[in-house]
């Protein structure tokens, strides 16, 4: 069975330019726009009482996002939002000006015309794209990497997007995303990654992220936790951990919690460039085949290496078999708790955390992570079953890996 690793960052510090973008103040004007959507309503923080005390911890606190839009994961939260920022920009207008109603009034439409948004995804942000651009009257192209699954494909084309299964991993998705928004008249990338000279629009996208980091603060508020001692988060390119990183950076100055980032061990680029130790993001590539298809993604994004480098306690690397732990942990957790719905890409956090207060092989990072009877641990569920019979395979039948 492939092993858990994991580092403690020591990486070299930046002069920390990013962090202003994710402050509390920017979050919730985030989130007023956000509520001006009739789909809007806060998602839960469940409260994992049972598994904190036979864990030996003193709270578990995990945001399920898969009630989010009813699109069943939370990447509409940064699609949404950019593309928001994006036409109140090319109007002259602050983002505040263009509510969901004005964006999706036929006034609108005459001032602004019609883009076509480009993206590339496995599945969560393409969706949320395309269902923002879908409600706003706007069209919408979509590229996906081998390994997503028709499931995925179905619920992009539902929102009347052109989206199609590419033979590319992630990131070559991703170059082609772009290069074809270039030749396209008013074509336009919304992509939650970034690189140098795109990182204005993947800057909105995690700036759209803040909504889930501060309703789980308002929220941990409302049960009587002044601040989480430890956050475990997961990544891909890093921008939720970046976006989730930030918020608390900023809301905690001083008293940060401790944050740990989890990745898939196939795509762990944030772990093998915290390992390298030098400073800069490092790629890994190939086809990244994962049960974690939403962290299947190789190249750090620019914007948030530089928050994750100043702020992260530990990066920890996890084989597949984790997350299908934590998936099943969630569906059935101890009795009296409420059970969540997480899904492969949602749930590693959990497995993660239970292996280390349960697992002798990984007391050292447990200790190291002070661990104990006083911590309050803040997960995210970023997805629920996004691909039920995936699920299904995982939590009803046991499937530990692709």
């Amino acid at each position: 069975m492939n092993q858990i690793k994991w580092i403690k960052n020591s990486l070299p510090k930046t002069e920390d330019q990013n962090l202003k973008y994710l402050s509390p103040e920017e979050s919730k004007k985030v989130r007023a726009f956000h509520e001006s959507f009739p789909q809007y309503t806060k998602t839960p923080l469940v409260k994992l009482d049972q598994m904190a005390k036979h864990l030996g911890l003193g709270n578990i606190f995990i945001k399920d996002e898969s009630y989010r839009f009813d699109l069943n994961a939370f990447k509409v939260l940064g699609g949404s939002y950019a593309i928001a920022k994006y036409i109140a920009q090319k109007l002259g207008r602050d983002v505040s000006e263009v509510p969901y109603s004005v964006l999706t009034s036929d006034k609108l439409r005459e001032e602004f015309g019609q883009a076509t948004f480009f993206t590339a995804t496995d599945g969560n942000h393409g969706r949320g794209v395309a269902w923002a651009a879908n409600k706003l009257n706007q069209k919408c192209v979509i590229y996906m990497p081998i390994g997503t699954t028709q499931t995925r494909l179905n619920h992009i084309l539902n929102e009347n997007a052109k989206a199609t299964i590419e033979n590319l991993n992630y990131d070559d998705c991703v170059r082609k995303a772009a290069a074809e928004a270039d030749e396209t008249p008013n074509g336009v990338i919304i992509q939650d990654t970034a690189w140098e000279g795109y990182e204005e629009i993947p800057t909105w996208i995690m700036q759209g992220y803040g909504t889930m980091a501060y309703e789980a603060d308002e929220q941990l508020g409302e049960y009587g936790c002044d601040r989480p001692t430890h956050i475990f988060i997961q990544a891909g390119v890093g921008s939720l951990a970046g976006a989730v990183q930030g918020y608390f950076a900023n809301r905690y100055a001083g008293n940060e919690p401790t944050v740990v980032i989890v990745e898939a061990d196939v795509a762990a680029c944030l772990y093998k460039s915290a390992v390298a130790c030098d400073g800069k993001p490092h790629i890994v590539d190939g086809d990244m085949l994962t049960l974690m298809n939403g962290l299947a993604c190789g190249e750090p994004s620019t914007i948030s290496w530089d928050i994750l480098r100043n702020h992260v306690d530990t990066f920890v690397s996890c084989p597949d078999w984790v997350t299908a732990k934590g998936m099943r942990l969630l569906a059935a957790p101890m009795k009296g708790d409420t059970p969540v719905t997480a899904g492969e890409s949602g749930a590693v956090t959990m497995g993660l955390l239970y292996n280390l207060m349960k697992n002798e092989e990984y007391k050292e990072l447990r200790d190291q992570l002070k661990l104990n009877e006083n911590s309050r641990v803040l997960l995210f569920s970023t997805e629920g079953d996004t691909d039920p019979g995936r699920y299904k395979s995982i939590v009803w039948d046991g499937k530990d890996s692709l």
